[in-house]
């Protein structure tokens, strides 16, 4: 179940950035400040292995083909000035 946390003594500047963000997102100040705090204390940064098997299964849904250094280079060039 969620508990209620009341914070006290936050730094003007720092509200004044909470405030900022909140209206910038559209959330209320309280919204706002649970976002913030589950992007430092939950990262959703993924071991190197998990991110491995990821890249190994979304490729293994792609069609067999093999692709050459030069043309991955042209598409990632490809509508560049």
């Amino acid at each position: 179940m969620p508990t209620t946390l009341t914070l006290k003594n936050i730094p003007d500047i720092v509200y004044e950035r909470l405030k900022t963000a909140a209206d910038l997102h559209r959330r209320s100040l309280n919204s706002e400040a649970i976002v913030c705090l589950e992007a430092v204390l939950l990262p959703t940064k993924l071991p190197p292995s998990e991110r491995l098997a990821r890249a190994r299964e979304l490729r293994a849904t792609l069609p067999k083909q093999h692709y050459l250094a030069e043309d991955i280079d042209a598409s990632k060039r490809e509508g560049r000035p």
